[in-house]
């Protein structure tokens, strides 16, 4: 098991998913937020919101509450005003973690986010004292029943990906950051919508962990995903199947 997105599939197995609903809505909103005010209301011409609204039919999220948030967010003098901030971290065993976040009030999420890496056992660090272990890359995850791997990595290709990895879980495409809407477009032309479409941090290279310091990273991670202000969570670990077996045992 290596990097976030297996973190959070183990995570949703446990049942997390159902529990934590109302949070994935918060979040989700946010960004139709972020979005929406950042270019046209339109999706069609702003490649932003269209994929935030992606994510928010993968979690169905109501229409009528997609809507509502696009129209609070476009309307003058309405709705709240979030900023963008990232905070970068070592987490337990000297993992690398990056925190992506829409906050209303900068003060109370950088305590709470400090709080959460000194509590196990981390620490917080400067701005590019983290990113430099990963790369910036656009990812676009498909479902597992579009097609197999090889019609999937010909499709990617022709269409200017860079990367696939396919597993049991689906497919996830690699491609440059400028290169994501251009990708995301053939590929949905082709396959229909994808589950998911957004920038991401690509780990380098990945720190192996025992079970100790992999059950104190966990804690770091699910704390930090149960955070409102909180969007996407970056690390570079990995954990094999023996330590996993440890941790679920």
């Amino acid at each position: 098991m290596a990097g976030h997105s297996q973190f959070k599939n183990i995570m949703y197995r446990k049942g997390a998913q159902d529990a934590k609903r109302a949070k994935i809505f918060t979040k989700l909103i946010r960004e139709i937020n972020v979005a929406a005010r950042s270019g046209l209301p339109d999706p069609e011409m702003n490649p932003r919101l269209r994929a935030a609204i992606q994510a928010a039919r993968g979690a169905n999220m109501p229409r009528d509450n997609i809507e509502r948030a696009i129209k609070r967010a476009t309307a003058s003098g309405e709705g709240d005003e979030y900023q963008e901030i990232r905070y970068e971290g070592f987490g337990p065993g000297g993992v690398g973690v990056i925190v992506e976040a829409l906050t209303d009030n900068r003060n109370r999420t950088a305590s709470e986010v400090r709080a959460l890496f000194t509590r196990s056992g981390g620490a917080l660090g400067e701005t590019g004292s983290v990113s430099y272990l990963f790369d910036r890359v656009g990812a676009i995850q498909l479902a597992v029943e579009v097609g197999d791997g090889d019609e999937v990595f010909e499709a990617a290709v022709e269409a200017g990906a860079d990367d696939v990895e396919s597993s049991d879980d689906g497919h996830e495409i690699i491609c440059a950051p400028d290169e994501l809407h251009t990708v995301r477009e053939a590929l949905e032309a082709r396959f229909g919508e994808p589950r998911g479409a957004a920038l991401s941090w690509r780990p380098q290279t990945t720190i192996s962990l025992d079970a100790e310091k992999a059950e104190s990273l966990f804690r770091l991670l699910e704390g930090l995903e149960d955070n409102d202000d909180v969007q996407r969570v970056s690390a570079n670990f990995d954990v094999s199947d023996d330590v996993m077996a440890t941790l679920n045992a």
